[in-house]
């Protein structure tokens, strides 16, 4: 099957952003994909942690679920759609909601982040407090879906792999990965991060990025990649709003797990 990572460099205005996810969505579907991945804060990246709930919806309407349920259904892909910011009752912070739609424009499922980026970046006058405006999921998300049984995560997921142990376990087969990271942990950690997850657990990834520098003064690291079982980085993308499309091997995968197997070698748990 072909996927597609897709690159952004979203602002504060979402419209802009979803004009821009739209056009690089269209590349996609014109050269094969059959799932495509937008980053995280793909709709929106304000200045500060609040902004977002100005701009959050109500789970299951509003302008940015019914553009993506619509191309979702206009190209015939399987989207998972980053993060977007959607109201929690009870909370007045947010969701950041991956939410995935198959190719009829049905949503197939909803992850929430679970773990928040609440760090000082060391060496860096860069602080971050997600857990401001954003309220952490509790809940690990595998979803089957037309293009195979996807394991859902975001951003900061990606420093805490028994989250990614736990989902190949019910069964995944494609890890998800929209990110945005800042430009130092990027640099430093990115790649290793990502190759780990895919050779720990003999499973395909796909990391759509942010890239470049932001209207709120962020800087992101961008590098969207699709990687294979093996660890190998099958096509990335740099620098730049753009779109990665490359080819996963599922039945490669399969044998790869067969031959070698790590998985089932397991003894704590």
């Amino acid at each position: 099957m072909k996927v597609a990572a897709l690159q952004m460099t979203s602002g504060m205005q979402v419209a802009a952003n979803l004009a821009t996810a739209l056009r690089l969505l269209e590349i996609a579907a014109s050269d094969g994909a059959q799932l495509a991945v937008l980053p995280e804060n793909f709709a929106f990246m304000g200045r500060n942690e609040s902004d977002k709930q100005a701009i959050a919806e109500q789970p299951g309407t509003g302008p940015i679920q019914d553009f993506l349920a619509t191309q979702a259904r206009r190209l015939g892909l399987t989207i998972v759609a980053g993060t977007m910011p959607l109201r929690v009752e009870g909370e007045a912070r947010s969701a950041a909601a991956s939410l995935v739609y198959g190719p009829d424009g049905t949503l197939l499922a909803r992850y929430d982040k679970i773990h928040l980026f609440d760090v000082d970046v060391p060496g860096k006058p860069e602080a971050y407090r997600e857990s401001a405006g954003t309220a952490p999921g509790r809940e690990v998300v595998v979803v089957d879906t037309p293009v195979g049984r996807i394991g859902l995560s975001v951003c900061y997921d990606l420093r805490f792999p028994e989250l990614y142990r736990r989902m190949v376990a019910q069964g995944a087969q494609l890890l998800v990965v929209p990110s945005a990271f800042t430009v130092p942990t990027g640099e430093a950690h990115w790649d290793v991060l990502l190759r780990a997850r895919a050779i720990e657990n003999l499973c395909a990834v796909v990391a759509a990025a942010q890239w470049g520098q932001h209207e709120n003064g962020r800087a992101t690291w961008g590098e969207s990649r699709v990687i294979d079982c093996w660890g190998h980085v099958v096509d990335r993308l740099p620098t730049g709003e753009g779109c990665v499309v490359a080819e996963i091997d599922s039945e490669r995968q399969a044998a790869v797990r067969a031959s070698f197997p790590a998985l089932s070698h397991r003894v704590l748990d």
